[in-house]
């Protein structure tokens, strides 16, 4: 069985964030220890195009929706996450710090 690819790898990472949470770029980046934040934007960027990898709840560094103007239309990012109970603002997450989900989780989760 061939190696997963980068964008494999990132979509896998992004379709464990749990519904009403939210992750980063950069955190992502770091944990596949391959690759920038930007890659990760460019990955998802891509998968877009597929239902199964939850790109909405991947933001920017400070919790805003960098990515909205990659969904089609530029309110169907913050409307997607609304729908799991993200409250946003200004194009910015509210309570970012407590909702942020890092990947790290999936080696340390032992359940």
């Amino acid at each position: 069985m061939p190696e997963p690819t980068y964008y494999e790898r990132v979509y896998e990472v992004v379709r464990k964030i749990p519904k009403g949470r939210v992750s980063t770029y950069g955190a992502i980046a770091d944990f596949l220890a391959l690759g920038s934040a930007r890659m990760v934007g460019w990955a998802l960027h891509q998968s877009l195009q597929s239902n199964d990898v939850p790109a909405h709840r991947v933001v920017n560094r400070k919790g805003e929706l960098s990515g909205r103007n990659h969904f089609g239309h530029p309110g169907l990012m913050q409307a997607l996450l609304e729908s799991e109970g993200v409250e946003i603002q200004h194009n910015t997450v509210c309570a970012f710090k407590q909702l942020f989900w890092h990947p790290a989780v999936l080696v340390t989760d032992v359940s």
